[in-house]
């Protein structure tokens, strides 16, 4: 007796559980119960499970009975006619859904040709246990799994045409390749998603080798005349906005160029770019610390006495101004209202991104790494045809990632350039390696992709073969221009009177106890002493009870205000920090005193 399950209760037991299983499936497949429902027979401890609940991954394979799948060609030219659809081949069972459970009864055969008796199911096509992006990955089967994944992470973060009506949209920050390719080594997936009404890379030729190890570690080397004809240009697009709001009394803030008497009036030099009505002119190029949107609020703390004067507070500056840096063209302004009736504006800067040393290039196969060097074309190596590489990729990134789809998209990239023609890079249903060595042989290349190259510097013939060809390459979003952060002194938190935190808010660099752990091994005391008076404040105690004393700045003079006048007061270097902990030690009641001892 087998017990039975319903989405994980009990509701009986059958004698024949085999054949309760294959009955409920024929019953599915014919239609006459629910598609949705999934059934498990697990033999070792004799139990069946039929799950109908909601959230379970399903996925469709072809059924096969007798070694030969239900999908057939007559199906197929049915399908290429429009004659049936999906949902008609999953109705008449011959194509089923599996959940992670039903599948463990399943053998799943790749291809037709793998069909054996024990074969239960037939898959689609291969491709189908990928995603969108990881099907975009050429050659995809000659990976490691993890590289994969990568390359399909990568390709999320790639930049190109995310949308053809980025003009008037004001999108939070975003970015635009300029020259956006379509790829030579494509796989049917690329057809399917029209890729190519949004492309996001560019097809370049790289050389395997180093060059006095500027490609250590992942960098990659760009050839400073590719730079300058176009590749990995970018325009990073970014929104200003600001909105008249209301407040209570009828008081509503103006957009305007802030007068004089405004509290918190910038200088002149910052409103220069504004326009009559407040607002920056198109065109305009802005650094920071420039206004864009010039606006005045009301005061924030009315008195009720206060609202009835007429000469009350006067008004507060609000302008939205650029933040720290930023910089760039101001595109495109943006005058509506929102959805209260309120008057709103936008402004988009726009900053044109040229690849830099520290931007970030990947490949599709998760072979990812910044640039380490832009090196002039006269000393770039080159080739014996005279052809120059756009990039140099180090051959340290392959033997441990083991990506030889890297590789082999050089070959078909190359071969595709050549041969004017798309390469089939689909993931188990690619065109063969071996036929693409031929072509290239054909071609008058050597079959395995490498040649003689030339050191650009001193003219010499380099020693090895470098192996080179053509690959589509993608930007990523991650450009050093908005990573790059230092500052010396800067602003501080009210409450710490440490420095803030971020690269937006102009933050300090924090040096922590493990950083601090290297200057003590150094014996670079002096450095840390500086490291560490981030928040130094300078308290007065009273040598007698040990409580931070009053130092009057008018009178000149310090007292206690437990002991008087008449007491050793001295002023001690702490850390704010220190003194904020004190002063919470004292809310809570407990007292405490610091004992003073010489120095020397």
């Amino acid at each position: 007796m087998a017990e039975v399950y319903l989405n994980s209760k009990f509701v009986g037991s059958v004698d024949d559980a085999p054949n309760f299983v294959s009955r409920l499936r024929e019953e599915r497949r014919i239609g006459s119960i629910t598609a949705n429902l999934n059934v498990y027979y697990n033999e070792k401890i004799d139990e069946v499970y039929v799950e109908t609940s909601k959230g379970r991954a399903r996925r469709p394979l072809i059924v096969v009975k007798d070694m030969q799948p239900l999908l057939t060609e007559k199906h197929l030219k049915q399908l290429e006619k429009n004659e049936i659809s999906w949902s008609d081949l999953v109705k008449q069972g011959i194509i089923e859904y599996l959940d992670a459970a039903e599948e463990e009864n399943a053998l799943v055969a790749f291809f037709e040709k793998d069909i054996t008796p024990e074969h239960t199911h037939l898959e689609i096509t291969p491709l189908a246990m990928f995603g969108l992006t990881s099907s975009l990955v050429p050659y995809g089967n000659f990976n490691q799994s993890t590289r994969v994944n990568a390359g399909s992470k990568n390709q999320k973060q790639a930049l190109g045409l995310y949308s053809s009506n980025f003009a008037v949209r004001m999108d939070m920050d975003v970015n635009l390749l300029h020259y956006s390719q379509n790829p030579i080594v494509k796989s049917i997936m690329h057809d399917i998603s029209n890729y190519s009404k949004h492309p996001a890379g560019q097809n370049i030729v790289v050389a395997v080798m180093s060059y006095k190890g500027y490609n250590m570690e992942d960098a990659v080397i760009l050839n400073k005349a590719s730079v300058e004809r176009g590749f990995g240009r970018s325009t990073y697009f970014r929104p200003c906005t600001s909105e008249e709001l209301r407040y209570s009394g009828g008081l509503i803030d103006q957009i305007c160029i802030p007068d004089k008497d405004v509290k918190g009036y910038k200088s002149e030099r910052d409103y220069r770019f504004l326009e009559e009505d407040g607002i920056v002119y198109p065109e305009a190029q802005v650094a920071e610390g420039d206004v864009v949107i010039g606006k005045t609020s009301p005061p924030r703390f009315l008195s009720s006495l206060e609202e009835y004067n007429l000469a009350a507070g006067t008004r507060r500056e609000s302008s939205v101004n650029m933040k720290h840096g930023e910089q760039g063209v101001v595109d495109f302004i943006l005058l509506t209202e929102n959805e209260e009736g309120n008057r709103l504006v936008q402004v988009r800067v726009r900053d044109e991104r040229v690849p830099e040393i520290g931007d970030k290039f990947t490949s599709r196969h998760g072979q990812k790494g910044v640039v380490g060097l832009i090196v002039p074309e006269a000393d770039m190596p080159f080739s014996v045809s005279g052809i120059i590489p756009d990039l140099i990729f180090s051959p340290h990134g392959i033997p441990s990632r083991m990506t030889i789809s890297h590789l082999i998209e050089m070959l078909g990239g190359k071969v595709g350039a050549l041969a004017g023609r798309y390469i089939n890079g689909t993931t188990f249903d690619a065109e063969p390696e071996e036929k693409i060595r031929e072509e290239l042989k054909s071609l008058g290349f050597r079959e395995n992709g490498v040649e003689t190259f030339y050191n650009g510097i001193t003219g010499e013939v380099l020693e090895a073969k470098i192996f080179v060809g053509n690959m589509y390459y993608l930007k990523l979003k991650h450009l050093v221009a908005n990573k790059i952060h230092s500052r010396a002194r800067g602003p501080v938190q009210l409450l710490t009177r440490q420095p803030t935190e971020g690269r937006a808010k102009e933050g300090g660099l924090r040096l922590g106890e493990m950083e601090k752990d290297t200057f003590v091994a150094h014996g670079a005391s002096l450095l840390l002493k500086e490291r560490f008076d981030s928040d130094k404040t300078v308290v007065p105690i009273c040598e007698n009870c040990g409580l931070i004393a009053i130092k009057d700045e008018y009178k000149g003079k310090k007292y206690c205000s437990v002991c008087g006048e008449n007491v050793e007061i001295t002023d001690i270097e702490i850390s704010y920090a220190f003194k904020l902990i004190l002063d919470e030690f004292k809310s809570l009641g407990i007292n405490q005193r610091l004992q003073l001892k010489s120095k020397y």
